[in-house]
């Protein structure tokens, strides 16, 4: 095999990292290894040294990684990033804590909004003072620049975030703070500016955004610096690129200039597959439903497209997207495919409190200790092991048996921690853990359905991820939901995405002239400089720009409107454009206005270089010994039901219960269902009608 070349697709989760291999020929397979949370870099390169020595070929055969990773979003989520500092406008200090009127929970007296990122005596101001039209009113006092870049060096600031006022409009001042502080602190310290980073109108979103993106880059840069390092140790050397949240990859050295857009990297990997893999633009509905070990992610995909959304916040236990009620947690204005995500996962801990109350999560187990049928230390019952005790999984080793269990301890410590303190055989207990963790999963995906106006029922349920296709069934019933798909590889499924994603980078410019003043020459002048930008970091970027293709959008309001909605711009003609707005206004807010100016805020420009890939196909399935194993399903009690692979299904419709035990993952049937292979080789799983 050693003539052939590899492209390979990293996805780290709480507990496994996904791998897959995309031979030059599109032969695609599959590996699962545990994750490794003291340095996520070090499993990565254990696991392609193996798949170095496995294919018996050389490091150089390896001309491609797509990776995305949880490194940017657990360093907010635990508070685990850079000593951050922000230097901004005279007067403009406590943007940060003055945030916007929005609570996240309503009629709470006790409710306390998250700490800033930059703490205040970080916070520092400088004399400068711009227009909104980019005028300069008071020039930039450098040595006020300079006072403050002695101040972070005396607190050992490890970041510095840079914001001032209207600097979207002219990011001069912004440049020059910039240089001097290069100057003052060296390379070692980050440093980030609002102009580059989010070049748009709204104080509060764009400093938020530079100071999440300041507060994570030094994590995001050492974790680049190791995992480069280590490749290079084993002989790997060629580009690695980044899954971004939009949906797009990038190369490595921009997910470290622009951190915050790896915040949602992972779960945007997901969808995109289900996008292109499962839809193909023939499911007219699909929600997307990912559960792994920490969490569960759902997306709504419509007409073969992600729903998007161009503000998206960071921190606030389940986020509900930009869509629904904020303030919990930080703002990021960036392109992001629109994931609604909550902690439920098979290492969500399962507890007990003073009133006798049984939660599931949103606390995990991860990777390490884990679940306590995983032998790793883990000491507290998790759903995984309320799993094993129904029979859902296979209860002596997972991933094709190179992950052992030790199923004893794991029914004990349910039994021991949850079933004996609440007077319940363990048979219910763990029924009722997995009820109670549905009835928290089905939240996620009634965020992007129910909350949005859009009814489930009407939709097919995709899910993936390690453990989705086990309770895949059970959510799709409690929502209603009448059709599952289960995808070839679901277990890896994000990590397939990678492998099927485009590079894409989103360029924003502002519009400095007032309404009514923009012509289409104008207009035209407008995106003929974002497509230049575009072509000038790509081409920095080492990608052949031949393949390039760039997509135009404008965000546009009315003037006196605090806000403004983007349409596509077919065609650089400013009046079509304006009737875009007014159709797109019509259809979300119900009226359009005859007589309101139409204003462009800002322009926007996509660059997408489309993958080539030759059409893959699975290598064949290694051999598992299989054996029926007795399963509680809540309508038929125990009974011991046949465990199968998926060969063993075809087109014709083979009725539950029974369980689908695969490599990377396992899907369970339950009675009154049906279950069938697709020309695709999906499972298609049938629900009867409630």
């Amino acid at each position: 095999m050693a003539q052939h070349s590899y492209r390979i697709g990293i996805d780290i989760g709480g507990t496994f990292t996904d791998i897959v291999i995309a031979r030059d020929d599109g032969l695609i397979e599959t590996r699962k290894v545990p994750s490794t949370p003291d340095d996520y870099s070090r499993g990565i390169a254990e696991a392609l040294s193996r798949l170095v020595a496995d294919y018996e070929t050389s490091p150089d055969r390896i001309t491609g990684i797509v990776h995305a990773t949880t490194v940017a979003t657990n360093a907010i989520l635990e508070y685990k990033g850079a000593r951050t500092g922000l230097l901004t406008t005279e007067g403009f200090r406590d943007v940060l804590e003055m945030r916007r009127l929005r609570i996240p929970v309503l009629y709470d007296l006790q409710y306390d909004k998250p700490k800033p990122l930059a703490a205040r005596h970080l916070r520092l101001e400088v004399r400068e003072r711009l227009g909104p039209d980019g005028s300069v009113r008071i020039p930039l006092d450098e040595e006020d620049v300079r006072r403050a870049a002695a101040q972070f060096r005396t607190e050992g600031v490890e970041a510095v975030a840079i914001s001032f006022l209207h600097a979207y409009a002219n990011p001069d001042h912004e440049i020059a703070a910039e240089a001097i502080l290069r100057e003052e602190l060296g390379d070692d310290v980050y440093i980030c500016r609002g102009s580059e980073i989010l070049p748009e109108i709204r104080e509060y979103e764009r400093t938020s955004t530079v100071v999440v993106n300041a507060y994570i880059g030094p994590v995001v840069r050492n974790y680049a610096a190791a995992l480069t390092t280590r490749l290079a140790s084993i002989g790997v050397t060629c580009p690695v690129e980044m899954m971004h949240s939009g949906g797009g990859i990038m190369r490595l050295g921009s997910a470290v200039k622009r951190a915050a857009s790896l915040v949602e990297s992972g779960p945007a990997a997901g969808v995109i597959a289900c996008a292109r893999l499962v839809s193909g633009g023939n499911e007219p509905s699909i929600i997307s439903f990912d559960m792994g070990g920490t969490t569960a992610k759902a997306a709504l995909i419509e007409d073969g497209e992600p729903a998007r959304t161009t503000e998206y916040e960071v921190g606030a236990g389940i986020n509900l997207s930009s869509k629904l009620v904020k303030g919990g947690g930080y703002p990021i204005r960036m392109p992001f495919i629109d994931v609604s995500e909550i902690g439920a996962g098979g290492g969500s801990i399962v507890s007990i409190d003073r009133m006798n109350q049984v939660s599931v999560g949103p606390q995990s187990a991860g990777a390490y200790p884990g679940p306590v049928c995983y032998g790793l230390g883990g000491k507290q019952a998790t759903l995984t092991d309320a799993f094993l005790t129904l029979g859902y999984i296979n209860d002596v080793a997972l991933a094709g048996g190179s992950f052992p269990l030790q199923a004893d301890a794991g029914r004990a410590a349910l039994n021991d921690q949850v079933a004996c303190p609440l007077g319940l055989d363990l048979s219910k207990t763990a029924r009722g853990v997995l009820t109670l963790a549905v009835t928290t999963m089905t939240r996620a995906v009634k965020a992007v359905s129910t909350y949005r106006g859009r009814d489930p029922r009407h939709s097919t349920l995709v899910a993936f991820g390690g453990n989705g296709p086990v309770v895949a069934a059970e959510v799709a019933k409690a929502l209603g939901i009448r059709r599952v798909v289960i995808p070839r590889a679901a277990g890896v499924f994000s990590a397939l995405g990678l492998l099927r994603s485009d590079v894409e980078q989103e360029f924003v410019r502002p519009s400095r002239r007032r309404a009514g003043e923009l012509d289409d020459a104008g207009l035209a002048e407008l995106y003929a400089e974002l497509t230049e930008d575009a072509r000038r970091v790509l081409a920095l970027e080492g990608y052949d720009l031949a393949r390039a293709e760039f997509r135009f959008a404008a965000d546009l309001r009315y003037v006196g409107q605090a806000y403004e909605l983007t349409v596509p711009a077919r065609r650089l003609a400013f009046d079509e454009l304006a009737e875009l707005f007014h159709q797109e206004h019509e259809r979300t807010y119900g009226h359009r206005s005859h007589k309101d100016q139409v204003h462009l805020v800002n322009a926007r420009l996509t660059a997408r270089l489309p993958l080539i890939a030759p059409p893959q196909h699975f290598a064949a399935a290694p051999a598992q010994r299989r054996i029926d194993r007795p399963v509680s399903f809540d309508e038929a009690g125990i009974a011991t039901v046949a465990v199968i692979g998926r060969a063993d299904l075809d087109a014709l419709p083979r009725r539950g219960p029974f369980v689908i035990e695969e490599y990377d993952c396992t899907c369970v049937v339950g009675p009154g269902q049906t279950a069938r292979l697709d020309d695709a080789g999906n499972i298609d799983i049938a629900l009867e009608a409630a």
